[in-house]
């Protein structure tokens, strides 16, 4: 073999081995990814920031909605409205009490004089003294009317029941136990009263008989003038 044909076999071998040499380095010494003189631009690094953690917002109180702002002139006028409303509603409301009030007592006065009237009649019938007989019979008879008056009218009963007082020699006495007023017929205006009664007759010796109770049902009528009398006179069983 030649020079030449060393120095072509020592450039072969000159020019293979540091080739294999490098691509052995290379190959060992890079990292991974693309190689560093790989042309283009350079891979863009985005940095994502961590978003910070939200607070959580408390709801507000639901309120009431604003007021609106009241018309002063219409609201003195509504309440002078009002006020005058309950004014005039309070004064009918008197009126007519005073008047229930005045009605109330007129009635209760009413009833009283039909009881005192009952009460009279019986005393007037069963009271006497023989100094007093015409007086007292009298004064019976005057006041009653309608069949009780029409019953003394009759013949001379009245006359009979006179001669009948003077014959017994006494003196007799009536004491109201008790008088109530048991309905009223505003359309007849009669009105029955219970009366309760106790008599005591006395003799020509002044010694008391036994008292007799009564319990006597009288009617008093009431007439245009609003004059009371005696108008029937029953027992509580229905006889006269």
């Amino acid at each position: 073999m030649g020079p030449k044909d060393t120095n072509e076999a020592t450039s072969e071998t000159t020019n293979e081995t540091p080739t294999s040499r490098a691509v052995t380095r290379r190959r060992a010494s890079r990292a991974a990814g693309p190689a560093s003189d790989q042309v283009g631009p350079a891979p863009t690094t985005i940095t994502v920031e961590t978003p910070a953690a939200a607070k959580p917002k408390l709801a507000k109180p639901v309120g009431p909605p604003p007021r609106r702002q009241p018309n002063r002139q219409l609201v003195a006028v509504v309440g002078l409205g009002v006020t005058a409303v309950l004014v005039i509603a309070l004064a009918i409301t008197m009126v007519f009490a005073a008047r229930s009030h005045r009605a109330a007592d007129a009635d209760a006065a009413r009833d009283r004089r039909f009881v005192d009237t009952a009460s009279q009649t019986v005393v007037n019938m069963f009271s006497y003294t023989q100094n007093t007989i015409d007086e007292s019979v009298n004064r019976f008879v005057g006041g009653i009317s309608g069949p009780l008056r029409d019953m003394m009218s009759q013949g001379n009963n009245v006359d009979n029941l006179k001669a009948i007082f003077h014959d017994t020699q006494a003196n007799s006495e009536a004491v109201i136990n008790g008088a109530a007023l048991e309905k009223y017929d505003p359309i007849a205006g009669n009105a029955s009263v219970l009366v309760a009664v106790r008599v005591t007759v006395t003799d020509v010796d002044g010694v008391n008989s036994p008292s007799k109770p009564y319990r006597l049902r009288v009617i008093v009528h009431q007439d245009d003038n609003g004059t009371m009398t005696g108008y029937d006179l029953k027992y509580p069983d229905g006889g006269n």
